[in-house]
C-alpha cells in the first residue's frame, strides 16, 4: 500500500474509532456543562482516542482474514475502493463499523437537536401554527406592486453578483487545479489559493452581507457584494474540479507541439470545460436569486428586507404575499435554468 493510502486509511479509521469512543465515554461519564466547555482538555482526550483508534486500525488490517478489515481499508486499501474477496456483508467488520457509526450519529443527532414528538404535537403550539398558516394562506395583495419591485431588485442583485464573479472564478480555477499547477512553487500556490477559497466559501453569504452592510451601508449594494464574494469562491471551486477532470489526450497532443503552458490551457483545457462552465454559471445565478431573498434579512436589500419588516410585525397576510412572489420567481428561474442547462449539454 502506498504511503498516501496508508495515511488516509489510518486517519479515517482513527477518527471513526475516536468518535465512537468519545460518545461512549460521554454516555458513561455524563460530564457536566462546565466539563464539556473545557475544549483544550477534551481535544487532548479526543486525540488520545484517535491514537487508540489508529492502533486498532493497524491491528485489524494486519489480519489475513478480510472480513476483519476496517472501513478505511475498504475505501483506501491497496486493492482500490472495494475488496472483491470480501465475505458476506453482514459478517464484514467494515460494514458493521459503518452501520454503528451511522446509528450512533443518528442517536446523538436526535439528542442534540432535542427531537420531541410531544412538542411537535403540542396543542397550543399547533394552534399557533395553524393561525400563522391561515394568515400566509390569505395573502394581502395590496402590497403586490411593492413586492414585485423588490423582487426585481433581488434578481438584478443576483445577476450582477454572478456576472462579476465569473471572470475572477475563471482565472482562479486554473490556478486551483492540481493537474495544471505542477511543480513545487505552483503546487504551493495551488494549496494557498484552495485554502483561501475554502475559507471564503465557508463564510456564508448571510455573514458576508452583515460585513458589507457595515462596510458600505444597508442596501442592495451590500447584498450584491456578499453574493459576489461567495459566488466567486464557489464557482472557482466548481470550475477547478471540472479542469481536474478533463481528458489528458488533448493536453499531451498540444504539449507535443511545443506549446507554452498558457497555450496548453487555452487550446487543450478551455474547449473541454467551456460548456460545463456556462452550465454551472447559469445554475449559480439561479442559486443567487434564492440566496438574495435571504441576505435581505440582514440589510442586504431586495425583497428579503421587505420580508423581515412584515415578519417582525407578525403581519402574516403580507408575509404570505411576499412568499408567494418569491416562490413564483424562484420556480420560474429554476425552470429557465434547467432548460438553458439542458440546451448546453
Amino acid at each position: 500500500m502506498s504511503t498516501k493510502r496508508l495515511v488516509r486509511r489510518t486517519v479515517f479509521d482513527s477518527f471513526i474509532f475516536g468518535y465512537l469512543i468519545m460518545v461512549t465515554l460521554t454516555v458513561a461519564l455524563q460530564p457536566s456543562s462546565e466539563q464539556m466547555l473545557k475544549l483544550g482538555q477534551n481535544t487532548l482526550i479526543f486525540l488520545a482516542t484517535m491514537f487508540l483508534g489508529a492502533l486498532l486500525s493497524a491491528a485489524l488490517n494486519k489480519s489475513k482474514n478480510p472480513s476483519l478489515h476496517t472501513l478505511g481499508e475498504k475505501l483506501f486499501g491497496s486493492a482500490g475502493t472495494v475488496h472483491h474477496h470480501e465475505t458476506v456483508s453482514y459478517r464484514s467488520f467494515a460494514n458493521w463499523q459503518l452501520g454503528i457509526f451511522f446509528l450512533v450519529t443518528f442517536v446523538v443527532g436526535v439528542v442534540v437537536t432535542r427531537f420531541s414528538f410531544s412538542e411537535l404535537l403540542n396543542e397550543d403550539g399547533f394552534e399557533g401554527a395553524v393561525r400563522l398558516f391561515k394568515g400566509l394562506g390569505n395573502p394581502n395583495f395590496d402590497i403586490l406592486p411593492r413586492a414585485v419591485l423588490n423582487i426585481i431588485e433581488t434578481i438584478f442583485m443576483a445577476f450582477v453578483a454572478t456576472a462579476l464573479s465569473v471572470p475572477f472564478a475563471f482565472v482562479l480555477s486554473f490556478f486551483c487545479a492540481k493537474n495544471v499547477m505542477k511543480g513545487p512553487w505552483a503546487y504551493s500556490l495551488y494549496l494557498l489559493l484552495r485554502t483561501f477559497l475554502n475559507f471564503t466559501r465557508a463564510i456564508e453569504a448571510l455573514i458576508w452581507a452583515i460585513i458589507f452592510s457595515v462596510w458600505v451601508g444597508i442596501g442592495p449594494f451590500a447584498g450584491m457584494l456578499a453574493l459576489w464574494v461567495h459566488s466567486m469562491a464557489s464557482l472557482a471551486k466548481q470550475y477547478s474540479e471540472m479542469v481536474e477532470s478533463v481528458s489528458e489526450g488533448p493536453i499531451e497532443g498540444i504539449l507535443s507541439t511545443g506549446a507554452t503552458p498558457l497555450q496548453t490551457v487555452w487550446f487543450a483545457i478551455v474547449p473541454q470545460v467551456l460548456l460545463p462552465y456556462i452550465s454551472f454559471t447559469v445554475y449559480r445565478w439561479d442559486i443567487n436569486v434564492r440566496m438574495a431573498t435571504i441576505i435581505g434579512l440582514v440589510g442586504g436589500g431586495g425583497i428579503g428586507t421587505m420580508l423581515i419588516q412584515y415578519q417582525g410585525q407578525a403581519m402574516w397576510p403580507e408575509v404570505g404575499c411576499i412568499i408567494l412572489v418569491i416562490a413564483v420567481v424562484v420556480w420560474g428561474m429554476d425552470q429557465a435554468s434547467a432548460i438553458i442547462r439542458e440546451a448546453l449539454k
